[in-house]
């Protein structure tokens, strides 16, 4: 049988990937992620791209997207095709390996219990052949399919997950947007350096070698028994050098927007930062109950009905059923995702009660007005839209991918403020995990960034039943 041209049978240190069609259909980039080690593609894969490049779903975008690559790596290159094609023939200058295709057919005996013509098992068929060829080499299998991994594993491969597309292994290391000061902080940063007061603010100056983990627009606090607590945000960082700014306490009823107060320090962060003018972009993450889309809907009426600050408040999310589909659902755009929005009305209601003044007739108008101001919009028609002085809201962010996430945020225009809220513990799209998902990635890319904000909210208010279900369940 003829031997594939490959790289020298040597220990070298590069290894040689094979690639399944879902890590090319979940990131098309996904070729150039492998830095100096080379790329194998089965000719299975070629196949199963061809056969899901149709339609104009996510995976048939991405399809397309990644056949585009590999017809631009193949037409540029100027050696043999079976020598390897190199990475960089696109510009890519993280990529410095190869990529290899398979150009001859490929017979390889497989265990009886694994059916023969089935596309899983011919590029584990693929694989288990590359080993014997090249023995001296790391052969590694990467699939987003956890059976094809477990498969491969049983057959004594290497295989693991694709893991460049994570942003973080461990979703406890996370950016919280909240840090506690430690008991010494004032005895070795120095409290007395006050830089003045403004709009009700005591700014302070402080130095240290805290100052270094710091990030701009970071919450800071210190609760210390018997003495005021001390809560901040970080206002500039550089070095060893800090400057903190106090908050405004919106768990005092003079400072309530739209009739709610803050029910724990995490919300009053959050309300600090929904309200700041300075701040384009807000992410919020908690579990259920947290106040999420509550202090959300109250800043944003606040700042949209009192102070005009934004014309109108656009609410979007992810339409991922929880059990199984309904069907399609008839009307307008907006009538479509109205049963989509029950959280929207739910707190509508808690928001529209705390007017107890007006009676039941005031309410009524006030609820026609407030529903006169918020758009329902579906995630479908927002490419090449721009919103002007808008406040948009990002419900069940945790399900959208890094490149649905991007083309969202980019449609803001001037004067327009983005909310993205989620829990990613409760993911409902397939291939997208909490160290996958946009709404991580965005917190992680933006954080420390001088006008965005995150607060990850710990403590649920919902109900003693909710907190203790989130708990035990």
């Amino acid at each position: 049988m003829p031997t594939h041209k490959t790289p020298a049978e040597t220990n070298s240190p590069v290894k040689l990937f094979v690639l399944d069609t879902n890590v090319l259909m979940h990131d098309p980039t996904s070729l150039f992620r492998f830095e100096e080690h080379d790329v194998y593609l089965p000719m299975y894969v070629l196949e199963e791209l061809d056969n899901n490049k149709k339609g104009m779903t996510e995976v048939a975008r991405n399809a397309r997207q990644a056949s585009r690559f590999l017809d631009s790596l193949v037409s540029s290159a100027s050696i043999n095709i079976e020598e390897g094609v190199p990475l960089q023939a696109l510009g890519n200058k993280a990529a410095t390996g190869r990529l290899f295709l398979q150009t001859q057919f490929i017979t390889q005996d497989l265990p009886q219990t694994l059916a023969n013509g089935k596309a899983d098992n011919a590029i584990i068929g693929v694989v288990m052949f590359l080993r014997k060829q090249q023995s001296k080499r790391e052969i590694i299998l990467v699939s987003k399919d956890i059976n094809m991994r477990i498969k491969a594993r049983a057959l004594g491969m290497d295989a693991q997950d694709y893991f460049n597309d994570k942003v973080l292994e461990d979703s406890d290391l996370l950016y919280t947007g909240v840090k506690l000061l430690p008991a010494d902080f004032w005895e070795k940063h120095g409290k007395d350096m006050k830089s003045g007061s403004q709009n009700g603010h005591t700014f302070y100056d402080i130095t240290g070698p805290l100052c270094r983990d710091l990030l701009v627009n970071e919450f800071v606090y210190q609760e210390t028994e018997g003495a005021t607590p001390f809560h901040a945000v970080v206002t500039e960082q550089n070095g060893d050098t800090a400057m903190l700014r106090t908050l405004t306490d919106y768990s005092h009823q003079k400072n309530a927007i739209w009739g709610i107060t803050a029910r724990n320090r995490e919300q009053s962060f959050v309300l600090n930062l929904l309200m700041n003018p300075e701040i384009d972009f807000v992410t919020l993450l908690g579990q259920a109950g947290t106040g999420k889309t509550l202090l959300t809907l109250a800043a944003g009426l606040m700042q949209t009905l009192e102070t005009k600050r934004y014309s109108e408040i656009i609410i979007t999310r992810v339409t991922v059923p929880v059990g199984e589909d309904i069907g399609f659902l008839p009307g307008t755009e907006e009538e479509k995702m109205n049963p989509w929005m029950g959280a929207l009305d739910d707190n509508l209601d808690v928001l529209n009660k705390s007017d107890d003044e007006s009676g039941d007739w005031g309410r009524a108008a006030t609820r026609d007005l407030i529903r006169s101001r918020i758009k329902v919009k579906s995630l479908n028609f927002m490419r090449g839209r721009t919103f002007l002085n808008k406040f948009l809201i990002i419900d069940e962010a945790q399900n959208l991918t890094p490149k649905q996430m991007k083309t969202l945020i980019t449609r803001a225009g001037p004067g327009t403020k983005v909310v993205c809220m989620g829990n990613i513990a409760q993911i409902d799209t397939p291939y997208l995990s909490e160290g996958s998902s946009g709404l991580t990635y965005v917190v992680d890319r933006f954080k420390g960034w001088e006008h965005s904000g995150h607060v990850t909210l710990q403590r649920g208010e919902r109900s003693r039943l909710a907190d203790h279900a989130g708990e035990v369940l």
